[in-house]
């Protein structure tokens, strides 16, 4: 059986912020600048660089605004953070920031947990930064957490996931991600859940963001690539996991997705061997910091030796 695969995908590099906000300690804002400099010298032109949520709920993202008064900004990238409610999207654009994201949960569960407050109250804080960022001619993203699963409740109904990620669409956002939090999902699953949000908006506006915990992350993206996906969201060196889903391993690895879509033949504009060196760069980093979860050089070198 053949696909016909979109000719590009997007790559949106989440590792600054999806990824260091679950390290056990504080990457200096002089090494995440770095961090996010060398990721946009390698091609990635979506790059997530932090959030101005409440350092009291993740203080991995204190110094934000500092991140990006000190960014050299690369022509054509976009530099995201996340905001959880207004009081966020007027510190963003305090900081120059030119789109923001927003997040929720498929599962009633888990945003509790997450966001303090339930899936409709949650999308109602993200009304009043939808408008404020159309009328500042700034684009806002989405996320959908939990979307094949969720650590607290199990099995995530499909029609839950529709439902989230079309309000999303209906409030402002361009585009929404959808996230396997726990990284549970299998290809079949994957593809069904993404064919059925298509049903209800345009497959161009939606990207896929998969956790490798049980290994499928790839897997996944395969099989979403074949139902016409363009955009799929990744971590350098597999950066990650979920404060709020204990035991949910890291993100599904940058370098594993560009090697993964050169060999299809898939352009990404992203120059793989600038992706190893930025993984090369954050693991000494996060290998000198005690408690680290991520494992030094995560397959770095096999890297580098294989794609040169």
């Amino acid at each position: 059986m053949s696909y016909q695969f979109a000719e590009r995908v997007r790559i949106v590099e989440v590792g600054p912020r999806d990824g260091l906000q679950n390290e056990a300690h504080t990457v200096s804002v002089k090494d995440r600048v770095a961090l996010i400099e060398r990721l946009a010298m390698a091609g990635l032109s979506s790059i997530e660089a932090g959030s101005f949520v409440s350092p009291r709920w993740v203080p991995q993202m204190a110094g934000t605004a500092e991140v990006f008064a000190r960014l050299q900004r690369r022509s054509g990238t976009s530099y995201t953070v996340l905001v959880p409610n207004r009081q966020g999207f007027e510190a963003a654009v305090a900081a120059g920031v030119r789109e923001v994201a927003v997040f929720t949960s498929a599962s009633e569960s888990f945003a509790q947990r997450n966001t303090n407050c339930s899936i409709t109250k949650s999308l109602a804080r993200f009304e009043p930064v939808c408008d404020a960022a159309s009328a500042a001619g700034m684009r806002v993203r989405g996320y959908v957490s939990c979307v094949l699963g969720c650590p607290y409740e199990g099995a995530v109904a499909v029609a839950a996931v529709v439902e989230v990620a079309t309000r999303l669409a209906a409030l402002g956002c361009y585009e929404v991600s959808l996230g396997d939090t726990i990284g549970i999902g299998t290809p079949g699953k994957a593809q069904a859940m993404l064919t059925a949000v298509a049903g209800s908006m345009p497959m161009e506006q939606l990207a896929v963001h998969f956790h490798d915990t049980c290994g499928q992350a790839l897997a996944n993206v395969l099989a979403c690539l074949e139902a016409g996906v363009s955009v799929v969201d990744s971590a350098v060196s597999g950066l990650g996991g979920c404060p709020y889903a204990v035991g949910a391993s890291g993100n599904l690895a940058t370098e594993d997705l560009v090697y993964m879509l050169n060999g299809l033949g898939i352009e990404s504009g992203v120059d793989i061997d600038g992706v190893v060196e930025a993984g090369t760069f954050i693991s000494g980093v996060l290998g000198r910091l005690p408690g680290s979860k991520l494992a030094l050089a995560r397959r770095v070198d096999a890297r580098i030796g294989l794609v040169r």
